[in-house]
């Protein structure tokens, strides 16, 4: 299994420090979130990718869907299936593809038929999504959102998507027979923990605590999501944390599992 955290911009593949956008491309074919998907996937994945999965409808993992879809409109030979919980589906439909924000595209077709077509996420369940399984786990963050147990048969990883500090995620995570990676948030610095708290994400400290409850030693954690004002705060205090098997997800780059 291939994963990548695609960059903030896509001329010349380059890519930025300043990473506001989530959007992880497993195999070049499926997309689990969207921020970053129709300004930085390269030619090839965008005719691919027609299966993407949500964690949640913030903007930054979101906001590439209506692009993406609006770019492909006249060559969609099959609709973009858009996999989310009842939640993120509710609010995608009356937030975002509403005719007032961007086309509602599940009214339009093009010459072939439908463009977008929603699929449902029962979190606690499993579902494939073209050569994968897919768990959902209910995480805690300030919107409804899950994280996911992904496997190609061969390997298996998980990420947490945003969140705060969570139980379930972990009982599910550490039941599995096998795990090859885990993906990570850390948003903010230590010194923003209030803001942290409120919003529900994690400090190192916060972190740390996290990874206390993670039973599987040896395998990698990959840490994801850090705010880009802070990034190198928080970067820091996350090193200083001494933990062997964690260190900072390298956006563009294409890790193997």
């Amino acid at each position: 299994m291939k994963l990548e955290l695609l960059a903030n911009t896509v001329e010349g593949r380059a890519v930025t420090g300043r990473q506001h956008f989530t959007c992880f491309v497993i195999d070049d074919c499926i997309a689990i979130d969207a921020g970053s998907l129709a300004n930085s996937t390269t030619s090839r994945q965008k005719e691919r990718i027609r299966d993407v999965v949500l964690t949640h409808a913030h903007l930054d993992h979101i906001a590439g869907l209506p692009l993406f879809i609006d770019d492909l409109f006249d060559v969609l030979e099959t609709p973009v299936r858009i996999h989310g919980t009842s939640e993120v589906i509710e609010i995608l439909e009356n937030d975002i593809f509403n005719w007032r924000v961007y086309p509602k595209f599940s009214e339009l077709e093009n010459r072939n038929g439908p463009v977008l077509r929603y699929v449902e996420i029962v979190p606690g369940s499993k579902f494939k999504v073209g050569h994968l399984e897919l768990e959902a786990i209910n995480v805690n963050h300030k919107v409804p959102a899950v994280g996911f147990i992904v496997s190609d048969g061969d390997s298996v990883i998980a990420l947490t998507g945003d969140t705060a500090e969570m139980d379930e995620f972990w009982t599910r995570v550490n039941a599995l027979d096998r795990l090859d990676g885990l993906l990570i948030e850390c948003a903010f610095p230590d010194r923003m923990k209030e803001l942290a708290e409120v919003s529900h994400h994690l400090t190192p400290q916060l972190l740390k605590v996290e990874l206390g409850k993670f039973k599987r030693e040896g395998c990698p954690v990959l840490v994801v999501n850090l705010k880009p004002m802070y990034k190198r705060e928080t970067a820091e205090e996350i090193a200083a944390l001494g933990i062997p098997s964690v260190r900072l997800l390298i956006v563009g780059e294409e890790y193997e599992f």
